[in-house]
């Protein structure tokens, strides 16, 4: 995968102390990932870089919205986000990126790329069963909800206590005696 460039961070230039990076996501940047459960992205990612002599600290903080069709009616909708992610980098003899929270690289790096933690914070923050809003409270008008509604399970009984010949009911009281 190729590192994009304004996702790299050249730490070894930055003066001791905290630095505020800022990053506006849109479609592009999934794409790059070749991601495509967004219909549309509108992100935006601060950053909380904090240097010190032998480690940095990473706050990521992430909000925005992103349009995903819903799980049961197919339908678009924004659907808002917002996570956060804390990271530490130390330095050590190779790299290693096996702890989510603690990044080793090796000593005499140079930068840093952030992409796939950004990347990962952005998924992640998104639920697992994406509902439009429309169907919780009831408002969204839909054929596939119409669809489901007919063929629910009240629905079906309805239909076969309709169905059943009224001679039976007959035998159905031998059954109770």
């Amino acid at each position: 995968m190729r590192k994009l460039a304004e996702f790299t961070i050249p730490f070894k230039g930055l003066k001791l102390g905290k630095h505020q990076f800022e990053y506006e996501l849109d479609n592009r940047f999934f794409e790059h990932f070749e991601y495509e459960e967004f219909n549309s992205a509108d992100v935006k990612v601060d950053l909380l870089f904090e240097k010190k002599s032998t480690m940095m600290e990473l706050t990521f903080n992430a909000g925005g919205t992103v349009n995903v069709n819903c799980d049961l009616t197919n339908e678009p909708y924004d659907q808002p986000i917002e996570n956060s992610l804390f990271l530490v980098i130390k330095f050590g003899d190779e790299f290693n990126n096996d702890d989510e929270d603690l990044l080793i690289i090796p000593h005499g790096e140079y930068e840093v790329n952030i992409q796939q933690y950004i990347y990962e914070l952005v998924v992640l923050g998104v639920p697992a069963k994406r509902i439009h809003p429309g169907v919780e409270d009831g408002t969204l008008e839909s054929d596939v909800l119409d669809k489901l509604e007919e063929h629910s399970l009240k629905n079906q009984k309805k239909r076969n206590e309709d169905d059943i010949d009224p001679r039976w009911d007959k035998l159905k009281n031998l059954l109770n005696e």
